[in-house]
């Protein structure tokens, strides 16, 4: 039974009860020390040291509650931190949620956040360790991800070296597809629907990558030639990415393309929030990684079949 009647506001219920319903009955990982209910939570360091990355969501720019349940856009805010600790090589350990949102939100759909982001994160082996509840004009949420390497080197942006072998974990293309859907109120074509709304980050890839030499590494949030571009400013080389190796993703949105009147490849290479990983490897990369291009001398810069492409190259935030 939910623990709060569907027709109470938070404003009804109030803040620590909501809070004290947040975190009833939730198991810590074993790296939590003290989890939350007091000042401030306690997590242990293996490693000795710590990655940590922070991302926000605000309804109506980065989900929409006509589209999204709670639970979904929990899972997404913290699918999208988990990626960045998978895209230096470690593993998620913690997180720590900010959330703000109208007096009058229904109690019921903050435990339905909650929710979603405990599924998220138990996925991984992960736990929320804490963070705040306040009043806000819209939903507003601020996420913290704490990550362990395990003794592993971070895997930067600006190792990638030329020679080295371009190689993709996860699938590119589905939430900029499912989002043209939405926009357009199309209702065919469920799965790409879904994934914008929930992404499906490669989860232990980042680690996999890792330890196979990768030499950059980045998760694929604002679009593929946006993100391989910080690689290649941030490495100082030329990027050029070989559409052959990303067929499988074409075909997997080319459908919806045609009913948008849309350019698939423009979904594959352009569209972001898939939070797949690509990275650079010296040598072949690990089982289950697709290699997509090459790294070469030349300056910063990523071309698509060995030219410019004239298309769209991603997210831009302003």
């Amino acid at each position: 039974m939910a623990p709060f009647d569907p027709a109470e506001s938070m404003a009804d219920v109030g803040e620590f009860a909501v809070i004290d319903a947040l975190v009833r009955g939730r198991r810590q990982p074993p790296s939590v020390l003290i989890g939350p209910g007091d000042d401030a939570a306690v997590l242990s360091r293996g490693d000795g040291r710590t990655v940590v990355s922070t991302d926000m969501l605000v309804e109506g720019r980065h989900f929409r509650l006509d589209w999204s349940a709670p639970h979904d856009v929990g899972r997404k805010a913290i699918a999208q931190n988990a990626a960045d600790v998978e895209a230096m090589g470690a593993a998620a350990t913690a997180f720590v949620v900010a959330f703000g949102a109208p007096a009058d939100t229904p109690a019921a759909s903050a435990l339905g956040l909650n929710d979603g982001m405990w599924d998220e994160a138990a996925a991984m082996g992960a736990g929320i360790i804490g963070g705040d509840l306040v009043r806000a004009p819209q939903w507003v949420i601020a996420v913290t991800v704490l990550g362990d390497l395990a003794g592993r080197a971070p895997v930067r942006r600006d190792g990638a070296r030329p020679g080295d072998i371009v190689a993709v974990n996860g699938e590119l293309g589905r939430s900029a597809a499912g989002y043209t859907l939405w926009h357009n109120q199309i209702e065919d074509f469920e799965p790409l629907r879904r994934r914008h709304l929930v992404p499906v980050p490669p989860y232990g890839q980042g680690r996999a990558a890792a330890d196979s030499g990768a030499t950059s590494m980045t998760d694929v949030s604002d679009g593929l030639l946006a993100d391989l571009g910080h690689i290649a400013d941030a490495s100082g080389c030329r990027i050029d990415v070989d559409r052959a190796g990303l067929h499988a993703d074409h075909a997997a949105v080319a459908g919806a393309a045609a009913v948008v009147g849309g350019d698939p490849w423009e979904f594959v290479l352009s569209g972001g929030e898939d939070h797949a990983l690509v990275a650079t490897f010296p040598g072949p990369p690990p089982a289950g990684w697709r290699v997509i291009g090459r790294v070469a001398v030349g300056p910063a810069e990523v071309l698509v079949d060995g030219g410019e492409w004239s298309g769209n190259r991603g997210w831009q935030s302003f």
